[in-house]
Formats: structure tokens, C-alpha cells, sequence
């Protein structure tokens, strides 16, 4: 309700301002702290020299992100340059033939990466889901495809697995745990599949087409077979008007992200200062507020850009793959909170929905949310701070519900009725801001720490209640609410593009 409600333009454009004044506020605190904290013998490690020309250091204290874009740079542009050629040669040539293409030069590029024995692990599992498939029984192939998946993030057998990688590299465990772990999701897509479409016999090659498509091998994100298979069968793929420039302009906004994060990094340690809990409880509230919110947008964006470069090389492969995650910034409700779109629409097809339904009764969405995060908490690997983020994510997207059905109770529908509809949309809002603090804590635990976590929400809640508290609130009620301009704005083009084609 109130989505479609326009609010008065000078009401929006003091929105803006206090949005704009109060994240070049909190901005302003971020670098004072990181200029003043940038000698600190607690960030030695992570924060290192960048450019000495003007005496920047950087933060560094992301492995996975360093290793990306300095020593496995060239081996990740070569396997993909290599992918994208071979592609294009393939589909001038022989276009019938190029899914096969697809997981031959994949396959050899995991070989050449992990190991031929690596390879065979993956095989067996294949081929252990197919023989699964083959039964047809949907919860055998689901919890066949669970122990796949325990197998990878439980001890002893992890670390006998790990065994069969060759060689000792920087990115090894990464590389490992997510080849495995993706590899297991897509087999169990394709059982799933299976079992639901036996007519069309689904076979072990297209099985081991879907798995080693190299784009998406080690990092995601997954397509559930369905999709996969019916695009790339395509004998005879047709770009649509504009696609190729869409392409491009995703390469480029790929290649803009990084070099934004990599200027970012060299003014604001914004990884580093969290782990010092003793410098960072000196930081004033806004700043402290801002930079628990950057650390989830950093996350965001370092999604979208690991996405936004693998949807690149998929679409100039006739892919039409899952889009990077909505952005933080942009989320102030639980059901559409996930940071890996291809996850949570596998997720949702084969858990969610399936036991949830239309998601509006209580004791079937309660069902649907814990077999959901408990599967979640699987691919995550089980332990303590997954167990706890698993637990408050849960109950935030319960938690939704309970007050949606509160809010449509007799008393409390009757309140909202006799509001007018902006007004209506204002409280909204104001419920709306709280969410979106609970989101960001949620999230923190398992992004940052849970000291940090503990830290922050002390200080937003309890040392700052009730100025620090209620300014904050604010300020992300006005932030919310221009979403919601957004989300309006969006939704009438819409309605008038419809309107449209209907006309036509």
C-alpha cells in the first residue's frame, strides 16, 4: 500500500538533502579515522603502500579480492579470453557443437588448475547424482545432493577430498570450495529437473555441459539446469536490437567498479578499522554508523562485480544468466535481502516455494524459512557465526510476516484506512528504516564480526539513545523513502510500456 503514492516534490527534495549531508558527514569521519589510523601498528598488515607518489596507503585486508586483481589477474583473463574466443570460433563454425565446446575447454581448464584427480572427484559426484536421477524420486536426489554437499563442509571427509587437489597455491581453498560446492548445486538441479521432466531424458552429457561451463564453474553464479539447457541448445542463437551495446556497457561499468574500490581503498579502510575494536569505538556515531553500512555495500559491490564480469563473458555466449544482487542500499525488507541472485532462485525453486506456497501463512513460511537457512547454513559450512546468522535472518523474514498479518488485523487495518495514502506511506517508511538497521546487523555478524557487530549496536542504541538513535532513523527513513520514489517511478513505466504493447 502506497507504493503508487506521490509524495510532495519539496518533501522528496529535503529527503535528498539530509541523505546527501549526512553520508558526506559520516564520509568526512571514514577518512579522518583512516588518515589518522593509517600508522597504527594494529593495521600493519592490512594496510599497506599504494600509491607512494602522494603518500597513500591501502586497505588490503581483503585476501580474496587482492588475489583477483594482482597475481591470479593474467591466469583469470587468459582462461576467460581463451573461453570467449574458442566460444566465438565454435559458433561461426559449428554453432550445434559449442556446448560441447563449453565443457571440454572447461573441463581442461580445472585440470590444468586443480588436477586431474580434483577432475575425477567432480565425476564422481556427477555421476553419482545422475544414477540418482535416474530413480526419479525427487528426495533422494535432494538428499543425496545435501550428504554431496556435507561431504565438502565437514571434517574428515573435507579434508580427505582436499587431498586430491595438486599443487599449493594462493586461491586453492577458494577455488576448491567453491568448484565443489557449485558443482554439487548444479547436480542436484539437474536430478531435480530430471525427476520432474522425465520425458525428456535428460542425459549424463548434458549433465557434465552444465557443470563445467567455465564462467561459472568456480564462483557462480548457477543457473538451475532448466535455463542453462534450453539456451544453450540453441542451434542457431539471434541477438536481439541493442544486446551487444548492453554488453558492452556492462563490461565497462565492471571495469569502472574496480577501479572506483581500488580509489576507494586507498582513502578509506573501511575492512581494516573493524578489527581493531579500540580505535574503532573512538570513531564518533556517524561515523561508526557509516562504516557499518559501507561494509555491506563494499560486499555488494564486490558480488557485482565478480557477477558483472562473468555475465559478460555468458551473454556474449547467447547466456541469459542471473543478475548481480539489488544493492544494499536499495533493500528495506527481508524477502528480498540475498547477496547471490542464482543461490537464492535456486533456493527459492527447490526449498521455498515448494514448502511455502504463496507465502502467506505463518506455520508454512516458518517451515519454508528453517529448511531454507538450514540448507543455507550448509553451503556456508556450519559453525557458530553461520548458525547465528542463519537464526537472525530466519526470524527477520518470519518476523515480516507477523507484522504483516498484524498490520491487516481489525483494529490496526482499521487505523491505516483512515489515513490518508501518503501518510500511510510515510509510517511504512518509518517501519521500513528499523528494517533496514535490522538487515545491516543481521548481515554484519557474519560479514564483519560479531564484537563489531556488538560494538555497533551499543553504541547506535543504547550509549547514543535516544539523539544518536533517533537522527539515524531519520536519515535512513528519508533514504528509504526516496526508494520507494524509485520503485514508484519504476512501476508506472512500466504500467505505461504495458500499456503500451497492448495498444500496439
Amino acid at each position: 500500500m502506497g507504493i503508487k503514492t506521490a509524495l510532495p516534490t519539496a518533501e522528496l527534495g529535503l529527503y535528498s538533502l539530509v541523505l546527501s549531508g549526512a553520508l558526506a558527514y559520516a564520509g568526512r569521519g571514514l577518512l579522518e579515522a583512516s588518515q589518522d589510523g593509517a600508522h597504527r601498528k594494529a593495521f600493519r598488515e592490512s594496510v599497506r603502500p599504494g600509491w607512494e607518489y602522494i603518500g597513500r596507503k591501502m586497505d588490503v585486508a581483503d585476501f580474496e579480492w587482492v588475489m583477483w586483481f594482482t597475481s591470479f589477474r593474467n591466469v583469470i583473463i587468459f582462461a576467460l579470453s581463451g573461453h570467449v574466443l574458442f566460444a566465438k570460433l565454435c559458433t561461426m563454425v559449428a554453432p550445434q557443437l559449442r556446448s560441447w565446446m563449453y565443457a571440454a575447454y572447461g573441463a581442461l581448464a580445472v585440470m590444468g588448475t586443480m588436477g586431474p584427480w580434483y577432475l575425477l572427484l567432480l565425476l564422481g559426484h556427477c555421476v553419482g547424482l545422475y544414477v540418482a536421477s535416474l530413480l526419479g524420486q525427487p528426495w533422494l536426489c535432494l538428499g543425496l545432493g545435501l550428504a554431496s554437499l556435507a561431504s565438502f563442509k565437514m571434517d574428515p571427509l573435507i579434508s580427505w577430498q582436499s587431498g586430491f587437489v595438486t599443487g599449493t597455491f594462493d586461491l586453492q581453498e577458494v577455488l576448491f570450495h567453491g568448484g565443489s560446492s557449485f558443482t554439487v548445486l548444479r547436480c542436484t538441479s539437474f536430478a531435480l529437473e530430471s525427476c520432474a521432466h522425465p520425458d525428456r531424458h535428460y542425459s549424463l552429457a548434458d549433465l557434465l555441459k552444465y557443470n563445467f561451463y567455465l564462467p561459472f564453474f568456480f564462483f557462480g553464479p548457477i543457473m538451475t539446469f532448466d535455463r542453462f539447457h534450453a539456451q544453450v541448445s540453441q542451434v542457431e542463437p539471434v541477438r536481439h536490437e541493442g544486446e551487444l551495446w548492453h554488453i558492452r556497457a556492462q563490461a565497462g561499468l565492471s571495469v569502472l567498479a574496480i577501479m572506483v574500490v581500488d580509489i576507494f581503498f586507498h582513502f578509506f579502510y573501511i575492512l581494516t578499522i573493524p578489527s581493531d575494536l579500540k580505535f574503532a569505538n573512538r570513531l564518533p556515531d556517524s561515523a561508526l554508523a557509516g562504516l557499518a553500512y559501507s561494509n555491506l555495500v563494499y560486499d555488494w559491490v564486490k558480488a557485482a562485480v565478480l557477477f558483472g564480469v562473468v555475465n559478460t563473458v555468458a551473454c556474449l555466449d547467447h547466456l541469459d544468466p542471473p543478475q548481480p544482487p539489488k544493492c544494499i542500499t536499495t533493500l528495506y525488507v527481508f524477502a528480498e535481502t540475498h547477496f547471490d541472485r542464482g543461490i537464492n532462485d535456486w533456493l527459492c525453486k527447490y526449498v521455498y516455494d515448494h514448502i511455502g506456497g504463496e507465502h502467506s501463512a505463518v506455520i508454512p513460511e516458518l517451515a519454508a524459512t528453517v529448511a531454507t537457512f538450514a540448507i543455507t547454513t550448509l553451503w556456508l559450512g556450519p559453525c557458530d557465526i553461520v548458525y547465528l546468522w542463519s537464526f537472525l535472518n530466519c526470524f527477520g523474514l518470519n518476523f515480516e510476516l507477523w507484522v504483516q498479518k498484524l498490520a491487516e488485523w481489525g483494529p490496526l487495518a482499521r487505523i491505516e484506512a483512515s489515513l490518508s495514502v501518503q501518510m500511510s506511506r510515510r509510517v511504512r517508511a518509518l517501519f521500513g528504516a528499523m528494517n533496514f538497521w535490522a538487515i545491516i546487523m543481521y548481515n554484519l555478524v557474519s560479514l564483519n564480526s560479531l564484537e563489531f557487530t556488538q560494538l555497533v549496536a551499543r553504541r547506535l542504541l543504547l550509549t547514543g539513545f535516544p539523539q544518536t538513535t533517533l537522527v539515524i532513523l531519520f536519515v535512513t527513513y528519508c533514504g528509504v523513502q526516496l526508494v520507494k520514489e524509485r520503485e514508484r517511478t519504476l512501476a508506472l513505466e512500466e504500467e505505461q510500456k504495458q500499456d503500451k504493447e497492448k495498444l500496439e
